[in-house]
């Protein structure tokens, strides 16, 4: 590992130490090659004295126990109906997976208890069906798992739910997980499913905003796996409750876990509820950071070369993209008054952050910003992005004489042959840019 890296995996451990972090397991995930390399990802954690709470889920299981045993169940997610055949095998199955979660635990050193903390009632009759055996949570029982999380315990809960009566009803384990997360004011959720988080048009989406991913699902609802959606809708409503992050991660890839919350980029999708993302003035402290993301494309000839002292002179010119209290990208605007005109220039993502749109966001943030400020045309110079600029931002190539007199003696004399490019901004009003 190199020494930069580690240094971005600390700010992450003191950012976490003493969180709750709720890990959600999808049945299929426990039936599958890497559940015991996840098993020793959570003894990571928790050797970082970041408190874990495991939820799991048992609709696989529930479903093979049911095919060996001749049984037809009514629902195997608790979502539907749950006849008393189905409660009862979905009973056998889910303590049988907490054992083994817990006999799991164990062999990595960790101490786990089985927390009976989930209050529930029956969810009643709906659109007159009476669903049985299958439960609506009522309260977390948040004594009991402090207790465990102050005695370094993890506590380990089945998608089962009981009421004051005795009786047992199956709940679904993604409700499961947000409840308590709710509940214990955890600081994330994560959930490990066969899925690699939200998909579309073949493209992973790292990071949305909780309102945001709401709007979406409206629409995306019918194209989304019901498992996936399920997680999806309840990251969501997570968030709106108050759970700053919710990540959705493929539990059958190695290491997962750890590179999702000890990196800025991640790999699977991340769902929030506060201000991760922004684009904001880059400060002095902050030139180091911007050189030493842009130094490859600067080697590369990609990015013109610039020196600490012409960026520390032009400081009010350029914009970072933090992602995370981690600067992720950057951006310049710079100002041609006389001619009404701006220059779109170190338009830069890191790679761990590419293919997420957020070039494309820095490019209308200073299309915004020059508008706010009077100017009517934006222009951009480069040699390897000209494509891009195109393609995603609508620039159209020109010759060098639209350039401003001293811009044009720069780049005659760069000998870089970079490509113009210019777009015409539009005048119609522009909503002001937040700072």
């Amino acid at each position: 590992m190199k020494l930069p890296e580690l240094r971005g995996i600390l700010q992450y451990v003191t950012r976490f130490r003493d969180k709750i972090f709720v890990i959600a397991i999808d049945g299929q995930i426990l039936g599958s090659e890497n559940f015991a390399n996840i098993l020793l990802d959570i003894a990571v954690l928790r050797s970082l004295n970041i408190k874990v709470v495991l939820v799991h889920g048992a609709g696989m299981q529930i479903e093979q126990a049911a095919f060996e045993q001749g049984i037809k169940v009514s629902n195997i997610d608790g979502t539907g109906v749950v006849d008393e055949k189905t409660l009862q095998l979905s009973i056998n199955v889910a303590i049988r997976l907490t054992n083994e979660i817990m006999e799991g635990l164990t062999q990595v050193d960790l101490r786990a208890a089985y927390a009976n903390c989930v209050i529930a009632h029956p969810v009643g009759i709906l659109h007159g069906v009476d669903y049985q055996y299958s439960g609506k949570i009522e309260r977390v029982d948040t004594k009991i798992l402090e207790l465990f999380l102050n005695q370094e315990i993890v506590p380990v809960i089945p998608p089962l739910g009981f009421d004051g009566e005795g009786r047992t009803f199956r709940v679904n384990s993604d409700l499961v997980a947000m409840e308590i997360a709710e509940a214990l004011h955890a600081a994330k959720i994560i959930f490990l499913s066969p899925y690699e988080g939200l998909v579309l048009d073949g493209q992973r989406i790292g990071h949305l905003v909780a309102p945001e991913l709401a709007e979406l699902l409206k629409k995306q609802k019918p194209n989304l796996p019901r498992g996936l959606y399920s997680k999806l809708e309840h990251a969501a409503q997570a968030c709106l409750y108050g759970v700053p992050r919710v990540h959705l991660l493929n539990g059958n890839i190695n290491e997962a876990l750890l590179a999702e919350i000890f990196s800025n980029g991640g790999v699977g999708t991340m769902v929030y509820s506060n201000e991760y993302e922004q684009i904001r003035r880059l400060y002095k402290k902050d030139i180091r950071a911007v050189m030493s993301l842009i130094q490859q494309s600067v080697r590369s000839e990609e990015l013109v070369r610039r020196t600490r002292a012409e960026i520390a002179a032009d400081i009010d010119d350029y914009w970072v993209l933090e992602i995370d209290r981690h600067i992720a990208g950057c951006v310049a605007m710079h100002p041609y008054p006389e001619q009404k005109m701006a220059e779109l220039g170190c338009l830069y993502v890191s790679r761990s952050n590419e293919n997420q749109g957020l070039g494309r966001k820095m490019m209308s943030f200073i299309e915004n910003l020059a508008r706010q400020r009077g100017y009517s045309k934006l222009i951009a110079l480069s040699t390897q992005a000209f494509v891009y600029l195109q393609q995603k931002g609508g620039f159209t190539e020109t010759g060098p004489e639209i350039l401003p007199p001293a811009r044009r003696a720069k780049y005659e004399s760069s000998g870089r042959n970079s490509r113009i490019l210019i777009k015409n901004l539009a005048p119609t009003p522009i909503a002001a840019v937040a700072h």
